[in-house]
């Protein structure tokens, strides 16, 4: 197989999941492109996600009630690191910072857990599909106070929301759309068997914990006169308000410029979209195409997307956010295998870095790119990815360390190289090149040929990982 081939699969492998060792790397390229992209897009017929769910509630015993935040983040992040449908998580991620809800409102991490759930179900599917299940989600309708929309009271947030940041974007809709979007989603609420606590916020603790939430339409409730939305009349209801949202070229175009800032490069931030275009307008004229060929379903439109050009062409045109940072980097050094408190700790750093999975910092979701680093940010990255690499034993570094080992003597040139392809492969400026050939060659020849030169030699390797893991290249995907 070729370093091009090998380069093009890692790739597609840090986008569409969280990396690829380099075992699994020429897996995937014995089985060529094409078929490992079908693969990915067609989670249903891989194995289960996990095949140790029962171990991770007999370990983690807060699991079983998920009570608190940290409980939840480490349940996702354990699933992040070793599920076998990668795309399927990937992609709730990509739902999760498009479409979020928050703990700091709803306080309910197992709620929130049923939206990602949610969204590994219907990810792939129709986004018509996906924004009437996101409209009947407890987390959401709490979250964005649709539980307060009522006939004669009718609650803008989420018909406002709806619009703006999870369909259409600012510019393409007027107040009057929003009101009377809102009008349509009236009576959409939650059922509980203690309705007034959960219209007034508070919270219900009952002799057998948090009591469960789950949707309930309420025509008693539901404004059904006339409306005028987006240019068209009748009694609509929310569904209506969707079917007629889905059609918007907007709604295209919106939801393909956050496909490609997810899966491909960099975008300026939402709020500048209505006056600053596409880095790449084809690419996303080419995704719209794929979205109204296709019936709005996303499956489609990605597998357009991972065997585009544009695609192929964009390694290293995104700043790693910090989930992947945490993620791809535990992938690389390998464990985490059984649930373990370390779990927690890891989920925590992911917050240290900007990102409180489960928990974004408002309905906007999370700022992407370059302003996922700031000074605090980038030495939480780099001090965490140096510790992950501390240990030669951990099955990942080890996996490196016995391939050099099987080269026999290697020069400090070779040895950069070569853990620069096992790393990644990654690409990194000249200036960077050298600078690792220089502290590499301050350990001369690595060998391996007896016990006490093999300990150093492992050492030197375990090293240039650590200065290759604190690179502003490593920071990029």
């Amino acid at each position: 197989m070729s370093q091009q081939e090998i380069e093009l699969m890692a790739h597609l492998m840090r986008r569409a999941g969280f990396g690829a060792t380099r075992d699994e790397l020429e897996s995937y390229v014995a089985q060529g492109y094409e078929a490992v992209v079908e693969q990915l897009l067609d989670p249903q017929h891989a194995p289960a996600e996990l095949d140790d769910e029962d171990l991770i509630r007999r370990y983690h015993t807060d699991a079983n009630d998920m009570p608190v935040k940290d409980s939840g983040q480490s349940y996702w992040l354990y699933r992040m690191i070793n599920t076998r449908r990668p795309l399927e998580e990937k992609l709730a991620l990509f739902w999760h910072g498009l479409l979020p809800s928050g703990y700091t409102k709803v306080s309910r991490t197992m709620v929130l857990l049923r939206q990602i759930e949610m969204f590994r179900r219907f990810g792939m599917g129709s986004f018509h599909t996906l924004l009437m299940e996101l409209s009947q989600d407890p987390a959401m309708l709490f979250w964005l106070d649709n539980k307060d929309n009522h006939k004669d009271e009718p609650n803008e947030n989420y018909g406002r929301e709806l619009l703006e940041l999870f369909s259409m974007g600012v510019g393409n809709y007027t107040e009057q759309d929003v009101y009377e979007a809102s009008r349509a989603f009236t009576g959409w609420t939650i059922y509980n068997a203690d309705l007034h606590t959960v219209r007034t916020n508070m919270m219900t603790n009952h002799p057998y914990g948090k009591l469960d939430w789950q949707f309930q339409y309420l025509n008693e409730d539901h404004d059904d006169g006339e409306k005028a939305f987006l240019g068209q009349r009748g009694a609509l209801n929310g569904e209506d308000v969707i079917d007629i949202i889905c059609r918007q070229p907007a709604t295209a175009r919106f939801l393909s410029r956050h496909l490609y800032n997810f899966f491909v490069a960099d975008e300026p931030q939402v709020p500048a979209w209505q006056t600053v275009p596409p880095r790449d307008p084809e690419a996303i004229q080419t995704l719209v195409d794929a979205y109204f060929e296709n019936d709005y379903h996303i499956r489609p439109i990605l597998r357009v997307l991972f065997n585009s050009d544009f695609f192929k062409k964009a390694a290293f045109a995104k700043v790693k956010s910090p989930t992947e940072v945490v993620v791809g980097t535990v992938r690389l050094v390998g464990g985490h295998r059984f649930p373990a408190l370390e779990d927690m700790k890891l989920a925590g750093q992911i917050g240290l870095m900007g990102q409180e999975i489960l928990d974004p910092p408002s309905v906007e979701g999370w700022h992407t790119g370059t302003e996922w680093i700031n000074s605090g940010a980038l030495v939480q990255r780099v001090n965490f990815a140096v510790e992950q690499l501390a240990d030669p034993d951990k099955p990942g570094v080890r996996s490196i360390i016995d391939r050099i080992a099987s080269m026999g003597a290697v020069s400090p040139e070779r040895l950069v190289d070569t853990c620069l392809d096992l790393v990644g492969p990654m690409r990194v400026s000249d200036d960077t090149r050298q600078q690792l050939v220089g502290q590499a060659e301050a350990g001369g020849e690595i060998r391996f040929d007896s016990e006490p030169v093999s300990r150093r030699a492992a050492e030197s390797v375990k090293r240039l990982l650590q200065l290759i893991v604190s690179t502003r290249e490593y920071q990029l995907c």
